[in-house]
């Protein structure tokens, strides 16, 4: 989106969150990155300040960390239930709380939501539990952009398919990681997988002007996945 400022939070990655704030600044943006864990209540309220002084009021909300703990009914160490949920449902929970003061006092605000198209059940083994918070997410869309709607503020979720990110070869070779890529694309109506760039497009539409006639609604961006447990 041309003219945005952007705050970049990062609870680890310093390295990666100055990268990216840094090609945002070199194509003529504006941008930082903002050190936080969104999964502590009282962390939210501390970054939306720092970022409303150093970029101006904070209008627009991508609700995009999470984390991935592999593992279905069998075999899922439910140990890893709490830090999952803690980061992809309570961390979506504290962030919209944070900065809602602010969108209510300008009447205006545009929230977007990261799912998960495991939320609808497809077949891919080990998200089981994944998919729960990532259903979570969907049905708290639905229920903020109830209860915001009257005061300007829209909230939307992507579902995003399989994305070729560095971590398609994260514990894998080369080979495993090129051979996951094309079992992934056959299973699309488009027979490729998704780019970074296709889920945002999707988000830079729905936190602009032009959306804001929608609300309470989930993007499937897919290829159209054709592995779903039921039709």
């Amino acid at each position: 989106m041309d003219g945005v400022a952007v705050a970049v939070n990062y609870r680890e990655n310093e390295a990666a969150a100055i990268e990216t704030a840094e090609l945002i600044l070199r194509s003529g943006g504006r941008a930082i990155a903002v050190r936080g864990d969104v999964g502590d209540p009282a962390c939210g309220p501390r970054m939306v300040e720092e970022v409303a002084n150093r970029l101006g009021a904070v209008t627009i909300l991508v609700n995009n960390a999470g984390v991935l703990k592999r593992g279905d009914l069998g075999d899922f160490d439910f140990a890893q239930m709490e830090p999952m949920r803690r980061i992809n449902v309570d961390g979506l929970v504290h962030m919209t709380r944070a900065v809602l003061p602010g969108m209510q006092a300008a009447g205006y605000g545009r929230i977007v939501n990261l799912s998960s198209i495991a939320a609808f059940g497809t077949a891919m083994a080990g998200t089981t539990f994944y998919a729960a918070t990532k259903a979570a997410v969907i049905a708290l869309t639905k229920r903020f952009a109830m209860e915001l709607g009257p005061q300007g503020i829209t909230v939307n979720a992507v579902a995003p398919g399989f994305i070729a990110t560095d971590m398609v070869f994260s514990g894998r070779s080369q080979e495993q990681g090129e051979e996951l890529l094309r079992t992934m694309a056959s299973k699309t109506m488009v027979r490729r997988v998704g780019t970074p760039e296709d889920i945002a497009d999707v988000i830079a539409f729905l936190a602009g002007d032009r959306a804001g006639f929608i609300t309470g609604q989930v993007m499937v961006v897919d290829g159209g996945r054709m592995d779903y447990l039921a039709p």
